[in-house]
């Protein structure tokens, strides 16, 4: 079956071709963020124009690069949630419309369960139950994947998303946006040892995440310090460094745990920061320490990208998921589900 994928909840356009939930024939993307550096963030508005300019076209490139004519397509596979409502909107409003205009299925997916079956997407036998960890600008969540369609909530950020406090602390630093791979590429020259920034475990036993603290400790340190904020400057190198590891240290001590409490041998990890290179590694150390395969989608299906959704949705639709044309934007969504069933 080839699975037409739509992803429009931030700032990335992407249509993507997939055949059986795994093989990829195209998956296009148009990205906005240079509209948005300027502003230090994701502006709503500059997100949906930049998706309804180009929907369009993006699809028709990635029916184009699979070779593939719409009545090739069985089935549509829409992000619905969570991410900018209007953003949304609008690749739900166009997965109807081919939904119906094309009398195929229709299928809306969580976008947080799309980034956990990246990491699916490839020849490793994936061995239900599992830990998802999730890692990215707006989000920060672990969850036992106990199936295709089912998952059961162990933690969330309380505040700030590990790539949100990243942005923040660019900003702080005077670093740009967006800011994991700037502070990731300054991090490379200091030491992660150097500042003993916080770490926040929370009470005992808690999965939860909470990074604004640290973004806070950071803010007076460089108040403190009268930090010079240059690129050429060993200090701000130690202090990219030791944040970074500050972040890393929680999420990577929380991932490893969850997996021995449920007693599982294998963890998922999807999302824009898993790209990063320290974290890959400490998490890869301390997995293999404790016995647990970890396993990391491919580059180009860490960020925003319509390839997760269409392999997803595939997953979905052979568990029995269908959507009607009641579907709507849901922006605040959670990961307590992985589709919007409506049989």
């Amino acid at each position: 079956m080839l699975i037409l994928g739509i992803e429009t909840s931030c700032d990335e356009t992407s249509a993507s071709v997939v055949r059986d939930g795994v093989n990829i024939l195209s998956n296009e993307i148009a990205s906005s963020l240079d509209l948005h550096k300027k502003y230090g963030g994701i502006v709503p508005e500059i997100a949906c124009r930049y998706h309804l300019e180009c929907i369009n076209y993006v699809i028709k490139e990635g029916l184009d690069a699979a070779k593939t004519e719409f009545n090739e397509i069985g089935l549509i596979a829409v992000t619905y949630g969570p991410g900018l409502t209007g953003a949304l909107l609008i690749g739900i409003s166009i997965a109807k419309a081919l939904s119906y205009s094309l009398s195929i299925p229709l299928i809306g997916v969580n976008h947080l369960y799309a980034h956990i079956y990246s990491a699916m997407m490839n020849d490793i036998e994936i061995k239900f139950p599992c830990v998802g960890l999730v890692v990215s600008g707006g989000h920060t969540v672990l969850v036992s994947v106990l199936g295709y369609n089912n998952v059961k909530l162990l933690g969330q950020t309380r505040d700030d998303a590990c790539g949100e406090a990243f942005d923040k602390a660019a900003k702080v630093l005077k670093l740009g946006f967006p800011g994991g791979p700037v502070i990731e590429k300054e991090a490379e020259k200091g030491n992660p040892h150097a500042i003993d920034f916080p770490r926040a475990y929370l009470e005992k036993g808690s999965f939860d995440f909470s990074f604004s603290g640290v973004k806070t400790a950071l803010l007076y340190y460089v108040r403190d310090a009268d930090l010079q904020l240059t690129t050429y400057n060993l200090q701000l190198h130690d202090v990219c460094a030791s944040f970074q590891k500050a972040i890393f240290d929680v999420i990577v001590d929380k991932a490893i745990s969850a997996c021995i409490q449920e007693k599982l041998k294998q963890l998922l990890v999807g999302g824009g920061v898993s790209t990063n290179k320290v974290l890959q590694a400490m998490l890869k150390d301390r997995a293999k320490a404790e016995g647990i395969e970890v396993l990391f989608p491919k580059n180009a299906l860490c960020t925003d990208n319509a390839a997760m959704v269409a392999g997803a949705g595939y997953r979905l639709y052979k568990e029995g998921v269908c959507s009607d044309y009641s579907l709507d934007a849901e922006p605040n969504l959670g990961l307590g589900y992985c589709s919007r069933d409506q049989q």
